[in-house]
């Protein structure tokens, strides 16, 4: 893949593509804490493949791309969405399909609606709605007990700085949020050592994204989405139980749920790609 930084506001983004500049394209966002690395290439490749411009980022303070003092970011989440649209603009792409995992598919709800000319559809992939829900709408269920315990207070804390204590943390979180199809802790290994190899500062990236303010609330709602959408949940979601991937699709104006069986809340496991890569091709045939 083609890597290269690209100035972003006050910020510079490492961003990576793949395939035709002509061809519809695909825009990749990780979710929070994460770097580009967890779409892995063999996925990219069969999207590129497909005849997409396949394009995917790290956020700031993740992979190589600009990063804070742990503990003090200097954005917001407003400047997490409008990356998005500051990667396409450096690469002189107009209108893009865009593909967001968990925090990534808040980023794409959101950008749908405030700048609906450069979304071309949205898949939101182990995600819940980021905007105001119908009134009267049923309550959605809490992250799994699991879960909530990984976020507690009796949590441990962990040295960020030593590499090998950093990697076995990350590759168990990663296992606690998984379900049945996910990463082997081998495969997990290997993406995490990779991730933690290229991030500048890899204290403040699994940091600083969870002490964001998020800036003022939308007053948009989910109806207002308008962009095709496509709802990628998996069935063993811990931390969005599959009936958040159900309110997405409900909510969502003409929005279609594909249920991922075994997927947990995670970036799409091998083990579902011959779900997931046909389905976000048909998704994203147009520009």
């Amino acid at each position: 893949m083609a890597e290269r930084m690209v100035p972003v506001g006050d910020a510079t983004l490492c961003v990576d593509t793949l395939g035709n500049p002509g061809d519809p394209a695909i825009l990749l966002i990780a979710g929070a804490a994460s770097s580009m690395d967890f779409w892995e290439p063999e996925f990219c490749a069969a999207l590129a493949e497909a005849g997409r411009f396949v394009i995917r980022y790290d956020h700031r303070d993740t992979g190589r791309s600009t990063s804070y003092p742990t503990g003090q970011p200097g954005y917001t989440g407003v400047e997490l969405t409008t990356d998005a649209l500051g990667v396409l603009d450096g690469l002189g792409v107009d209108r893009a399909h865009f593909v967001g995992v968990s925090g990534g598919g808040g980023i794409s709800q959101e950008t749908a609606v405030m700048h609906p000319d450069r979304v071309a559809s949205i898949t939101l992939i182990a995600t819940s709605p980021a905007l105001a829900r119908p009134d009267g709408a049923a309550p959605l269920p809490p992250p799994a007990e699991r879960i909530q315990a990984l976020f507690g207070a009796e949590q441990p804390a962990t040295d960020w700085t030593d590499r090998a204590a950093a990697i076995d943390r990350v590759v168990s979180d990663l296992a606690t949020f998984g379900g049945s199809a996910t990463l082997s802790p081998a495969e997990a290994r290997v993406l995490v050592e990779r991730s933690y190899d290229r991030t500048t500062d890899f204290a403040a990236s699994q940091t600083n994204h969870w002490i964001l303010d998020n800036g003022p609330a939308s007053d948009k709602t989910m109806a207002d989405i308008a962009a095709p959408t496509l709802v990628l949940h998996g069935t063993e979601d811990p931390m969005f139980p599959l009936p958040h991937g159900e309110a997405l699709a409900r909510e969502i104006p003409g929005a279609r749920l594909v249920p991922v069986p075994g997927a947990g809340h995670e970036h799409p496991p091998r083990q579902a790609w011959p779900i997931v890569v046909p389905a976000i091709i048909a998704h994203t045939g147009g520009q």
